[in-house]
Protein backbone atom coordinates (compact mmCIF):
# COMPACT_ATOMS: atom_id res chain seq x y z
CA UNK A 1 0.00 0.00 0.00
CA UNK A 2 1.70 3.18 -1.20
CA UNK A 3 -0.79 5.89 0.43
CA UNK A 4 -3.05 5.88 3.74
CA UNK A 5 -5.25 8.25 5.07
CA UNK A 6 -3.11 11.06 7.89
CA UNK A 7 -5.40 9.89 10.96
CA UNK A 8 -5.17 6.68 10.16
CA UNK A 9 -1.33 6.71 9.91
CA UNK A 10 -0.93 9.01 12.45
CA UNK A 11 -2.06 6.37 14.90
CA UNK A 12 -1.00 3.82 13.47
CA UNK A 13 2.73 5.37 13.83
CA UNK A 14 2.20 5.88 17.40
CA UNK A 15 2.23 9.95 16.67
CA UNK A 16 -1.02 10.02 18.45
CA UNK A 17 -3.02 7.75 21.54
CA UNK A 18 -6.40 7.42 19.27
CA UNK A 19 -7.73 8.22 15.80
CA UNK A 20 -10.17 10.33 17.59
CA UNK A 21 -7.38 12.27 18.74
CA UNK A 22 -5.78 12.33 15.27
CA UNK A 23 -8.92 13.53 13.96
CA UNK A 24 -9.10 16.29 16.50
CA UNK A 25 -5.66 17.25 16.15
CA UNK A 26 -5.75 17.67 12.13
CA UNK A 27 -9.32 19.48 12.38
CA UNK A 28 -7.83 21.76 15.20
CA UNK A 29 -4.95 22.75 12.70
CA UNK A 30 -2.40 21.30 14.83
CA UNK A 31 -1.68 18.90 11.87
CA UNK A 32 0.14 20.24 8.50
CA UNK A 33 1.42 17.93 5.37
CA UNK A 34 3.81 19.31 3.32
CA UNK A 35 2.69 22.86 4.55
CA UNK A 36 -0.54 22.86 4.10
CA UNK A 37 -3.44 22.96 6.50
CA UNK A 38 -5.29 19.60 5.86
CA UNK A 39 -8.65 17.13 6.36
CA UNK A 40 -8.51 13.58 8.12
CA UNK A 41 -8.65 11.76 4.60
CA UNK A 42 -6.18 13.43 3.31
CA UNK A 43 -4.04 10.40 2.22
CA UNK A 44 -0.26 10.42 2.99
CA UNK A 45 2.62 9.41 1.29
CA UNK A 46 6.43 8.06 1.36
CA UNK A 47 8.04 11.44 1.35
CA UNK A 48 5.37 13.82 2.73
CA UNK A 49 6.64 16.16 5.36
CA UNK A 50 4.45 16.11 8.16
CA UNK A 51 4.44 18.26 11.18
CA UNK A 52 2.57 18.02 14.25
CA UNK A 53 2.12 20.12 16.87
CA UNK A 54 1.32 17.74 20.31
CA UNK A 55 3.24 20.22 22.91
CA UNK A 56 5.08 22.82 22.81
CA UNK A 57 7.91 22.51 19.66
CA UNK A 58 6.47 21.26 16.63
CA UNK A 59 7.18 17.91 15.86
CA UNK A 60 8.27 17.60 12.21
CA UNK A 61 8.43 14.48 10.57
CA UNK A 62 9.15 12.83 6.74
CA UNK A 63 7.03 9.44 5.99
CA UNK A 64 8.89 6.74 5.22
CA UNK A 65 6.36 3.95 4.91
CA UNK A 66 2.63 3.59 5.85
CA UNK A 67 0.60 1.37 7.81
CA UNK A 68 -3.07 0.93 7.92
CA UNK A 69 -2.97 -1.22 11.22
CA UNK A 70 -0.86 0.33 14.78
CA UNK A 71 2.53 -1.77 14.24
CA UNK A 72 4.58 -2.39 17.18
CA UNK A 73 6.98 0.11 18.89
CA UNK A 74 9.95 -1.57 17.22
CA UNK A 75 8.49 -1.05 13.97
CA UNK A 76 7.63 2.87 14.54
CA UNK A 77 10.85 3.75 13.66
CA UNK A 78 10.46 2.32 10.22
CA UNK A 79 7.23 4.59 9.59
CA UNK A 80 9.22 8.10 9.71
CA UNK A 81 12.33 10.26 10.36
CA UNK A 82 12.03 13.11 12.67
CA UNK A 83 13.54 16.40 11.09
CA UNK A 84 17.31 17.19 12.64
CA UNK A 85 15.72 20.24 12.86
CA UNK A 86 12.61 19.23 15.44
CA UNK A 87 15.55 16.54 16.89
CA UNK A 88 17.63 19.92 18.15
CA UNK A 89 14.06 22.21 19.20
CA UNK A 90 13.17 19.14 21.38
CA UNK A 91 16.48 18.90 22.58
CA UNK A 92 16.93 22.38 23.72
CA UNK A 93 13.50 22.56 24.97
CA UNK A 94 14.54 19.43 27.84
CA UNK A 95 17.79 21.10 28.29
CA UNK A 96 15.91 24.58 28.99
CA UNK A 97 13.50 22.83 31.70
CA UNK A 98 16.38 20.65 33.73
CA UNK A 99 17.89 24.31 34.05
CA UNK A 100 14.94 25.95 35.45
CA UNK A 101 14.08 23.01 37.33
CA UNK A 102 10.09 24.12 35.58
CA UNK A 103 7.52 22.19 37.66
CA UNK A 104 9.78 22.08 40.82
CA UNK A 105 10.30 19.57 43.10
CA UNK A 106 7.29 17.83 44.06
CA UNK A 107 5.81 18.41 47.38
CA UNK A 108 5.91 15.63 50.24
CA UNK A 109 2.71 14.18 52.17
CA UNK A 110 3.80 16.74 55.20
CA UNK A 111 3.77 19.51 52.96
CA UNK A 112 0.02 18.20 51.34
CA UNK A 113 -1.41 18.02 54.47
CA UNK A 114 -0.30 21.89 55.60
CA UNK A 115 -1.33 23.00 52.54
CA UNK A 116 -4.58 21.17 53.05
CA UNK A 117 -5.04 22.75 56.51
CA UNK A 118 -3.90 25.88 55.79
CA UNK A 119 -6.58 26.03 53.01
CA UNK A 120 -9.41 24.46 55.51
CA UNK A 121 -8.95 27.18 58.06
CA UNK A 122 -9.41 30.27 55.03
CA UNK A 123 -12.44 28.43 53.29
Amino acid sequence: MDHVRLDKWLWAARLVKTRALAVEAIKGGRVDVNGDRVKPSREVRPGDTVEIASGPPRRSVVVRATAVRRVSASEVALLYEETPESIEARERLAAERRLTGAGGPRPTKRDRRRLDASRRTRG
